[in-house]
């Protein structure tokens, strides 16, 4: 069957606009379940923790039980204090560099699930020291401005300690290939896997395909473990959404991938030796598709597939990923024809 590319768009899209920071993952979980029951599963189910897992069974016994796990959460904030003037004081749930939040434009979810908006502040620079203004503050020094004036008006649009947000950005085609939004990292391989059960929806193929769409894994895999638990797996792949580095100033050596030159394979990083047989197996369906594709460079990173690799007795493990630039960030930029070739490289992997 071949991709639809505008359904990958679509999906693409609906899925950055989502909210869903580790351990409130829900709009994304029943986001993903509804699109389970229209891709000829043969279970799909929210575990306790919240994971959404599916199982797809193929039809020789023998076959192998291959995993497919892509997390659900974005990295986000959460609010720790709320002044009497009704300044929030946030701190992160997952990596962010504090160089990109002054400014910054935050969208916390309310107890009723509506969505408040607010800008990152801190001290005015006309009245700070000339060396203060060459540091960068913490980001709990910082503080959120959602535009009221106590706290008594900020617990009326029902927010509170332990309230989480995200970034604020609407996801955008900036041209035909190339799209800017908020959470690709990790929403791009929950698009993969969609579109990848939507090829094989009507095609029975030998291995049982096993899908973890995980939470928790900007926090520390947590969704990975126990889903891989509970799945058993033979052998799984994580796919992710990477640093692409191709920018001006970083050089060759450090260039980690680029976006447009196809899904990146992982040999290693800082969580995971990728077996010699996982790395043949995808390289074989990549040649086998005659598409581009690139390494990943070592060792920067870590993904689902560590813990993954050592639930139970072990299962060998390896990682694919779609190239992203600024990841971590308020927009991140990709190209779609990098989606197009990652999903068609997952569904070869599951079909040799």
């Amino acid at each position: 069957m071949k991709i639809d590319k505008e359904s990958v768009i679509q999906t693409q899209i609906e899925l950055s606009n989502l909210i869903g920071v580790p351990g409130h993952e829900e709009e994304v979980a029943e986001y993903l379940l509804m699109k389970l029951e229209h891709l000829n599963v043969d279970k799909a189910w929210i575990d306790p923790l919240g994971n959404v897992l599916a199982i797809k069974e193929g039809t020789d016994s023998n076959g192998l039980r291959i995993l497919l796990d892509a997390h659900i959460d974005e990295v986000g904030f959460m609010i720790s204090h709320i002044d009497d003037k009704g300044f929030i004081t946030i701190e992160t749930l997952g990596g962010i560099d504090k160089r990109l939040m002054l400014g910054a434009l935050i969208q916390f979810k309310s107890e009723g699930q509506q969505r408040i908006i607010g800008v990152v502040g801190a001290s005015p620079p006309h009245i700070t020291k000339s060396e203060d203004r060459e540091k960068v503050p913490d980001i709990n020094q910082m503080f959120v401005d959602i535009g009221c004036d106590s706290y008594d008006e900020v617990r009326q649009k029902d927010l509170d300690i332990g309230s989480v947000g995200a970034f604020y950005t609407e996801c955008k085609k900036l041209n035909d290939d190339t799209l800017l939004g908020k959470a690709f990292d990790d929403r791009t391989a929950c698009n993969v896997i969609l579109h990848t059960l939507e090829k094989l929806k009507d095609e029975p193929i030998k291995n049982t395909i096993l899908v973890n769409f995980a939470v928790q894994e900007e926090v520390g895999g947590r969704g990975a473990r126990v889903g891989a638990y509970s799945l058993e797996p033979s052998i799984a792949l994580a796919l992710e959404n990477t640093i692409a580095s191709d920018v001006p100033g970083v050089p060759p050596q450090k260039i980690i991938t680029t976006i447009g030159n196809g899904p990146a394979i992982t040999a290693a990083d800082r969580s995971l030796i990728v077996p010699k047989k996982i790395l043949d197996r995808i390289k074989k369906a990549a040649e086998e598709l005659g598409i581009s594709w690139q390494y990943k460079k070592p060792i920067y990173g870590g993904t689902d597939a560590g813990v993954i690799s050592v639930s139970k007795s072990g299962i060998p493990s390896g990682v694919i990923s779609v190239p992203c630039r600024y990841i971590h960030s308020n927009a991140g930029l990709l190209k779609v024809e990098d989606i197009l070739k990652t999903i068609e490289l997952v569904t070869k992997f599951l079909k040799l």
